[in-house]
C-alpha cells in the first residue's frame, strides 16, 4: 500500500485547485480580456476559500498572464489574454537546458509547414497578400552589408511568422510560429546567419514566390510540396553550416 501511495500524484494544493476553478468559471461566463473580475470578497464567497488562499491563487494567474490586477478607483481584478510571444518566451525556457538541434527543429518544421500552407490556400486577402510581399521585398535584393544580411534572414523568418499568423488552426499556428522562434534564439542558428550566403536567399525567395503563386491559383498541393521541398533545402543547408562550424565550437568550449 506504501509503495502504491507513493507512486500516485500528490494531491494539488487548495490555491493551485481554486486557480483552476476561477479559469473554468471565465470559460464558463465566456468573460474576454478586459473584463473586471467580482471583487475579493465576492471571490472569497463564490469559491468558499479563505483570503490567503484566493490571494495566492489570484496571484498564480497573474503570473500566467491571465489576470491583472489595478489600483486606483478604477482598480480591480480583470481578466488579461496571455500575449503570444511571451507565451513562446515561457516555453522556450523549457529547452534553455535542453536546447533542440537543428534536425530536431526541422524534423517537426518538415512535418507541419507543409500543412501550413495547405490550410492557408483559399482563405488569403489581399492584405494578406501584401503583408507577405512588403516582408519579402526586405531581402529581395543583394545585401551592401553584414548587417543588413543578418535582418533579410530575419526578414525571411518573418514570411513564415506572417503565414503562422494567418493559419486557420490556431494550434498550427502557434507550433510553426514557436519552432520559428527557437530558430531566431539558437546560438548555432544566430551563428549561420551571420555568415554571408546570397545563393540561400536566392533560393529562399524562389520557394516563397513559388507558393505565393500556389496560392493565387488556389492549388494546395502545390502549396504543400513547395514549402516541403523549401524546409528540406533549408534543413540541408543549416545542417551543413553546423557540421562546417563544429570544430569552431569545439575551440570555444576548451
Amino acid at each position: 500500500m506504501t509503495e502504491m501511495a507513493g507512486k500516485q500524484k500528490a494531491r494539488p494544493k487548495r490555491p493551485a485547485v481554486i486557480c483552476d476553478e476561477i479559469k473554468d468559471w471565465i470559460v464558463t461566463q465566456k468573460l474576454k480580456p478586459g473584463d473586471p473580475l467580482p471583487q475579493e470578497k465576492a471571490l472569497v464567497e463564490r469559491f468558499r476559500a479563505s483570503k490567503g488562499t484566493m490571494r495566492e491563487a489570484l496571484r498564480s494567474l497573474e503570473a500566467q498572464g491571465l489576470v491583472t490586477t489595478r489600483t486606483g478607483p478604477r482598480g480591480g481584478i480583470f481578466v488579461s489574454a496571455l500575449d503570444e510571444n511571451r507565451a513562446m518566451e515561457l516555453l522556450g525556457n523549457y529547452f534553455f537546458f535542453r536546447q533542440p538541434s537543428i534536425a530536431d527543429i526541422y524534423t517537426v518544421r518538415c512535418q507541419l509547414e507543409p500543412e501550413l500552407a495547405a490550410s492557408l490556400v483559399g482563405l488569403m486577402s489581399d492584405e494578406d497578400y501584401q503583408r507577405l510581399e512588403e516582408t519579402m521585398r526586405v531581402y529581395d535584393h543583394p545585401a551592401e552589408t553584414v548587417g543588413e544580411e543578418y535582418r533579410q534572414r530575419m526578414a525571411e523568418l518573418d514570411f513564415h511568422g506572417v503565414l503562422a499568423e494567418l493559419c486557420p488552426n490556431p494550434v498550427l499556428g502557434f507550433m510553426c510560429g514557436f519552432l520559428q522562434s527557437l530558430l531566431r534564439d539558437l546560438t548555432v542558428c544566430r551563428r549561420i546567419y551571420d555568415r554571408p550566403n546570397p545563393e540561400l536567399r536566392e533560393t529562399g525567395l524562389s520557394y516563397q514566390t513559388r507558393l505565393i503563386e500556389a496560392f493565387r491559383a488556389g492549388d494546395r498541393e502545390s502549396a504543400r510540396s513547395i514549402m516541403y521541398k523549401h524546409m528540406l533545402s533549408a534543413w540541408r543547408y543549416m545542417e551543413a553550416c553546423e557540421a562546417e562550424m563544429k570544430p569552431e565550437f569545439l575551440r570555444l568550449r576548451k
